[in-house]
């Protein structure tokens, strides 16, 4: 849905600090969700002393990284590990512990999640099992969360870090198959399908997860990639693959230069994608790699197909027009971003398009922020809600504010025009993030935003001499 306004907007008023509005007392905002992005979030507004509120659905720290999380919302499965090394995860001033693994699996990631908050006194600031029905704008640009409970309360700023992995998103054929369905959000164990004939739609991270977790008790797992993809080694020469990238690409380099790159390494390595049913892309995509998969296709344990054309029953056409039924499919066809507590008016959304300036300020509601809705492409989740949170810090606390509308509306196309020129026009990549690209606007952003400062600042200094 398009954003609109229930009420004119001054685009003055949106380019004032949050704490110029919250009078002289302290200001005070709320952060919903205690996963990766609201630690984030509530840890650097409150080393700025904001006095925060962070409401948490579930009964426990940690997010989608929380295996049986009794929010209901987290889609962790017992084999989950990072895909990203744990150095260049971590947050940027908190490191994973020393001795751990490459790649820290749910369990780890949840103790490290914990460890921060209370590190960083986040913890004690959390309200647990607090389901927020409502977020609400109230005159002068104060807002009020209101509980399913009945409880909440009013604040100077909204910062939304409540995830995008909560609400599956099913493909239109899902009620044509009649043997067991279910998308990957739902899935935990092999051991449920024992003995069976599986499909595995999708080559997202989740997908080839399930794949390789499940095909050691399967009668067999076919999994079906509708686009082009190049599955990458986790590992290279004894170190993680995106070290050996990080030595061999530049920013300066164009994309078909370091997309070359990177086949010859899959090559040496996995040989050509065509030869396991898949087909290599010519555009980026989101990188995909995975410590055994390609192993279980040398051990015929995964077959590939291209996408489905078609279902009906237990039996799947695929693209290429070959036919084979199976017993259960399970979906790792991604999510749609849901925002249950926001009226259609205030969610930052059109179709699948994310309306917000620079991923983080809602453009026509002063005091409303998100974090973390990206997915970023080739680099740690966790380490890019540091930059996030900082800039919003600087916002709500007056350091810095944000552009008039007319700058943050061509920002925003900016970075669409980047999206549609470099990456697949479909709904997995709405929330694309290229980290290079994003920092550098970021960077440019928080740049010019010292600059107007000091512009507006001038003339009261010399007003004042």
């Amino acid at each position: 849905m398009a954003l609109v306004s229930s009420r004119t907007i001054d685009p003055d008023a949106l380019r004032q600090p949050v704490s110029a509005v919250a009078g002289t007392g302290r200001c005070r905002v709320a952060v919903i969700g205690a996963g990766a992005a609201g630690l984030c979030a509530a840890r650097h507004l409150i080393a700025r002393g904001v006095d925060v509120v962070v409401y948490e659905l579930g009964s426990c720290i940690g997010g989608l990284w929380v295996f049986g999380n009794d929010n209901g919302l987290a889609p962790a499965y017992q084999s989950l590990h990072l895909n990203s090394e744990a150095r260049v995860t971590a947050y940027r001033d908190f490191p994973f512990p020393d001795g751990g693994p490459l790649y820290p699996d749910h369990r780890q990631v949840r103790s490290y999640l914990e460890d921060y908050a209370e590190k960083f006194n986040v913890k004690p600031r959390i309200r647990f099992r607090s389901r927020v029905v409502d977020i609400a704008p109230l005159p002068g640009d104060r807002w009020r969360v209101k509980l399913e409970d009945g409880g909440g309360g009013d604040f100077d700023a909204v910062v939304v870090g409540s995830g995008h992995q909560g609400s599956p998103s099913h493909p239109g054929w899902r009620k044509d198959f009649s043997g067991e369905y279910l998308h990957s959000h739902s899935y935990r164990i092999p051991e449920p399908f024992r003995g069976k004939r599986v499909l595995v739609v999708g080559m997202g991270n989740s997908a080839v997860d399930i794949a390789s977790d499940i095909c050691v008790v399967t009668e067999s797992t076919t999994i079906s990639a509708r686009s082009p993809v190049l599955v990458m080694p986790r590992m290279l020469f004894g170190v993680p693959t995106s070290r050996v990238l990080g030595r061999l690409e530049r920013n300066w380099m164009p994309w078909p230069v370091r997309r070359t790159i990177r086949e010859v390494l899959t090559r040496i390595v996995h040989g050509r994608m065509e030869q396991w049913g898949f087909t290599t892309p010519k555009s980026r995509t989101h990188p995909t790699s995975h410590p055994s998969l390609m192993s279980h296709f040398v051990w015929d344990r995964i077959k590939a197909k291209p996408g489905i054309e078609s279902v009906k029953g237990q039996e799947v056409r695929f693209a290429d027009g070959t036919m084979q039924t199976f017993d259960t499919v399970i979906a790792g066809t991604g999510y749609n971003v849901d925002l249950p507590f926001l009226a259609p008016e205030l969610r930052p959304l059109e179709g699948h398009k994310l309306e917000l300036f620079l991923r983080v300020v809602h453009p026509t509601r002063r005091g409303l922020y998100f974090i973390g809705l990206f997915n970023v492409a080739g680099g740690g989740n966790i380490r890019m809600m540091d930059d996030q949170a900082e800039w919003i810090t600087d916002l709500v606390t007056g350091e810095i504010a944000p552009p008039d509308a007319a700058t943050m509306r061509a920002v925003m196309e900016e970075e669409q025009a980047f999206l549609r020129k470099h990456y697949p026009a479909a709904p997995r990549y709405a929330l694309e993030l290229d980290p290079a690209f994003y920092r550098k606007q970021l960077r440019r952003e928080r740049r010019q935003a010292r600059m107007r400062r000091a512009r507006q600042a001038a003339p009261a200094a010399q007003a004042g001499q």
